[in-house]
C-alpha cells in the first residue's frame, strides 16, 4: 500500500517517503520524540488558556489526564479529572 497525502503532489510525497526511508532508527525516533513534545507543548498552551491562572502541578497533571486513563490518574496521582471538571 502507498501511502499518500491528499494536499501534496505525487512528487513532493515520493520525496518525502524517500526522506523518511533514508533515516537511521535513531533519527525516527527522534522526530517521533519532537512530534510528541510539540503535541505536548500545544496541549499545555490550550490548558493554560482554559485554566488560567492554575498551579504548575495541576498543568502537568491536566496534560497527563490527556494521555492516561482517570482510573490511573486516581491510582498513580490520586487525581480524578471527572472530579476537578476535566
Amino acid at each position: 500500500m502507498k501511502p499518500q497525502l491528499n494536499d501534496t503532489p505525487p512528487h513532493v510525497n515520493e520525496v518525502l517517503i524517500a526522506g523518511y526511508r533514508s533515516m537511521t532508527p535513531r533519527q525516527k525516533m527522534h522526530l517521533v520524540y519532537e512530534l510528541n513534545k510539540s503535541v505536548q507543548l500545544l496541549a499545555l498552551a490550550r490548558i493554560r488558556k482554559q485554566y488560567g491562572d492554575i498551579s504548575e502541578k495541576e498543568q502537568r497533571l491536566r496534560l497527563a489526564a490527556l494521555w492516561l486513563d482517570r482510573e490511573i490518574m486516581i491510582r498513580v496521582f490520586n487525581w480524578d479529572p471527572k472530579e476537578e471538571g476535566y
